[in-house]
Formats: structure tokens, sequence, C-alpha cells
């Protein structure tokens, strides 16, 4: 849990950040969907399917298969269960990235 608390801090940080920056950028169009960006989400899920079935799955896989599923979404509520997995999946690898240098220091 410490880890989750200090990613999700960083996290909060950075939106700061982007509001001061940017400010508010919510009609911004979303920009997904497409027979490209579906068939990129194909090929990421499959990708990720072998690396499971090889034993070679890493972070990256999962991490591209549900960016990818998201690109590929039109739909405004299941886009935003797609970016929920994404912000979760990334948020479980920096804390991992964390674990494991937090086990190097010991």
């Amino acid at each position: 849990m410490k880890h989750m608390r200090e990613v999700l801090e960083a996290v909060i940080a950075e939106r700061h950040r982007q509001d001061d920056n940017y400010g508010d950028q919510s009609d911004l169009p979303d920009g997904t969907g497409g027979e490209e960006a579906v068939a990129m989400a194909d090929v990421a899920r499959d990708n990720c399917g072998l690396a499971v079935a090889t034993g070679q799955l890493s972070w990256h896989d999962i991490l591209n298969e549900e960016f990818r599923e998201a690109m590929a979404e039109t739909i405004p509520a299941r886009l935003r269960e797609e970016l929920i997995q994404v912000a979760a999946v990334a948020i479980a690898w920096a804390e991992a990235l964390d674990s494991r240098a937090a086990r190097r220091a010991r």
C-alpha cells in the first residue's frame, strides 16, 4: 500500500501541474476509433496472449493492450472504462518499479 499511496500522490501532483500548464482541456475531442485503431488493438491483444502463453508477459505487453483497446473505443462510457484500466495498469507498473527499488536498497 505504501507504494500505491506514493504513486497516487505523484499522479495527483502531475494532474495539478497539467492543469496549471494547460488549463481546462475537457472540450478536446477524444480522437479514438477507426479501423486502424481497432486493428492495432487486435494485434496488441494477440501479442499479450502470446506473451502469456510463452511465459514472456511484461508490463509493456499489458499496458500496450489496455492503451490500444482505449484508442479503439468510441463509446464514451466504454472509453472511460478502458482509460481507467490504462491508469490502473500504469499505477501498478510504477508500484512494481518502486517495490523493486526498495528490495534492491535493502
